[in-house]
């Protein structure tokens, strides 16, 4: 339980994020643990302090973010799906992913069309590099773009063998030729052609 925690936690971007999660849940646990359950979330209050206080210490919030990722990368998170809420294609297909997903809680989807994206909390993928092709962040912090993206994807959610069908040798560059065409007219194909810069909205 104690790394699930942490692995929730270090989805969550900033230090100082992080410290406001850390807060709310070890009052969610301490809540509905009692007897020795109690020790438990005292136990994890206490580590995430220490670890906290010791941030503070660090100069420079670059550092700052630095340990929080080496401390971060003994607990690997969930694959993070980045798609485009406002492309009506990209969004039943993502529909589609949430009700095969064999296993809940593996695969977060992030909205890049809303408003509170930061591309900082997502491998460094700002809204702009997200809408040139699908991107997705491995368990490992690792970005995979265009068909890579997808075979991560696929595999994550319980299609393996989907995963390996469009990355065999005689389909995988088949696939590549095919994304390239999707991905330079999918603004066109969704009615936001005119859209070059900022949120592209239909």
């Amino acid at each position: 339980m104690l790394k699930m925690l942490f692995k929730m936690l270090c989805n969550c971007g900033s230090v100082e994020h992080v410290a406001g999660e850390v807060r709310r849940s070890s009052l969610q646990l301490y809540r509905g643990f009692q007897g020795p359950g109690l020790l438990f979330c005292c136990n994890i209050d206490m580590a995430a302090t220490a670890l906290f206080k010791a941030l503070r210490c660090v100069r420079s919030r670059a550092a700052a973010a630095g340990a929080l990722r080496l401390f971060c990368s003994g607990f690997p998170q969930t694959v993070r799906v980045l798609y485009d809420g406002e492309c009506p294609i990209c969004v039943k297909e993502i529909n589609f992913l949430r009700l095969v997903q064999k296993k809940a809680g593996k695969v977060d989807f992030v909205d890049i069309s809303a408003a509170e994206y930061d591309g900082s909390r997502h491998g460094g993928v700002s809204y702009e590099m997200a809408m040139e092709e699908m991107t997705v962040i491995d368990e490992n912090n690792k970005v995979h773009r265009g068909v890579s993206a997808f075979a991560v994807m696929y595999k994550a959610v319980g299609l393996g063998w989907l995963a390996r069908f469009i990355t065999l040798p005689l389909i995988r560059p088949l696939m590549d030729r095919s994304y390239i065409v999707f991905a330079r007219n999918r603004l066109k194909w969704t009615g936001r052609d005119k859209c070059t810069t900022g949120r592209c909205a239909k």
